[in-house]
């Protein structure tokens, strides 16, 4: 899909998300840019498989892929994103959208390649369980499940808290209401090893279509946890990092984990 700079005519850079991430200015942009970059990079080895991107918000990511996988499947929780999606995106023939109340009633073993990317990091436990189980059910024997999270923890941890204070001082959206760490919990994440825990809120709002919608921001996420979780469904066949990973978890922003289903 071509990139413009018209963003009235361009289905991909009028995408809620896309805006804010991929084509945002200065680190945040970088960032994620380099994301959306290293997820192409990972996925495209299996290229030509049916490919599901669970919880794939604007669609972004299955745009910028869709000459690598013109079959696929983008399941999303917020409503209004699903028809936003199937609206831009109507000329891509083979990529469609729907609710994950849908994921449901999708045959077993049905993709060769499954995806879910700054996703599991903002679900609840019982959310989090029953989104692994839909990946573990619905990746063939012989495909590939790969997730995407923050970093949250060590150095990275540090940097970031300083970038989002930095933000919300200079009025970007999204970053005025930031969670704050106590001194104790700031310490205890920096430290934290891969059962290191802190006590996450847990924010109860509304989908624009009015669904009840109860989620976890960053604070307390361990990528190492959820790394030892996957290793229960899937065997754990490469870490990686963004936006550089020469620098491992330390300074990154990503983890990226490449599974195989047990």
């Amino acid at each position: 899909m071509s990139v413009t700079n018209d963003s009235q005519s361009d289905p991909l850079r009028s995408g809620e998300y896309a805006r804010k991430q991929l084509f945002g200015r200065g680190l945040i942009g970088w960032s994620h840019g380099r994301r959306f970059a290293t997820a192409r990079r990972v996925v495209q080895p299996y290229a030509g498989a049916t490919l599901l991107d669970y919880g794939c918000g604007d669609g972004t990511f299955l745009a910028l892929v869709h000459d690598l996988f013109p079959r696929s499947v983008g399941a999303e929780i917020d409503r209004v994103l699903v028809e936003g999606a199937r609206e831009r995106f109507r000329a891509l023939h083979g990529l469609r959208f729907i609710h994950t109340d849908e994921v449901a009633a999708l045959p077993d073993a049905s993709f060769g390649v499954v995806t879910c990317m700054e996703v599991l990091e903002h679900c609840t436990a019982n959310a989090a369980e029953r989104v692994i189980g839909e990946m573990r059910r619905l990746v063939a024997p012989d495909g590939v499940v790969i997730v995407s999270v923050p970093v949250e923890t060590g150095p990275a941890l540090l940097v970031k808290t300083a970038a989002r204070a930095l933000a919300g001082l200079r009025g970007v959206s999204g970053y005025q209401d930031r969670e704050r760490f106590t001194p104790g919990e700031l310490a205890k994440m920096v430290f934290a090893g891969a059962e290191t825990a802190i006590e996450r809120p847990v924010y109860e709002t509304r989908f624009p279509d009015g669904a009840p919608n109860r989620y976890h921001g960053h604070k307390g996420f361990n990528w190492r946890r959820l790394a030892a979780r996957l290793q229960r469904d899937f065997r754990l066949r490469e870490t990686r990092f963004s936006p550089v990973p020469v620098l491992g978890g330390l300074i990154n922003s990503q983890a990226w984990f490449i599974c195989s289903p047990r």
